[in-house]
């Protein structure tokens, strides 16, 4: 069964246009392509970057949390209105929260922001790799 974080990106996906998923895809596959005819290393730096790297829920999280704190600060400073920001910003989160989709979602997905589902796949298919430099390895010590 699928865990909660699955459904969560599956939403992602069934709100992204097909277009925008098969260029994510293709660059996807294209990375595994590219890294798959180099070195161990080189493998391995890729699947820490992989780790490291931003998914579509952290984006989100991340610019709705600026936001907020942004919309306080221009509030107090400048004219209490900036609390729009703060409001239309949560809104949006739990909009995501509920449905799997928001109006900042579009523009990171065509920014190539994947979700984790997508990073995951990545980094799977370069593990893969590196446990066939293990065979190969083990191989040729025979």
């Amino acid at each position: 069964m699928n865990t909660m974080l699955e459904l969560k990106q599956d939403r992602v996906r069934n709100h992204t246009a097909d277009k925008v998923n098969q260029k994510i895809d293709q660059c996807t596959k294209e990375n595994i392509q590219r890294y798959s005819n180099e070195s161990r290393d080189v493998v391995r730096n890729r699947v820490e970057k992989l780790n490291e790297e931003l998914d579509i829920e952290q984006a989100l999280q991340l610019t709705s949390a600026a936001n907020v704190l942004v919309g306080i600060g221009l509030a107090l400073t400048v004219n209490k209105k900036w609390l729009l920001l703060s409001a239309i910003s949560s809104a949006f989160l739990i909009q995501h929260s509920i449905q799997g989709w928001c109006p900042p979602l579009p523009v990171f997905r065509r920014l190539g922001v994947r979700t984790r589902d997508e990073i995951n796949a990545e980094i799977d298919a370069l593990k893969e790799r590196l446990s066939t430099y293990s065979s190969d390895h083990d191989q040729a010590n025979r």
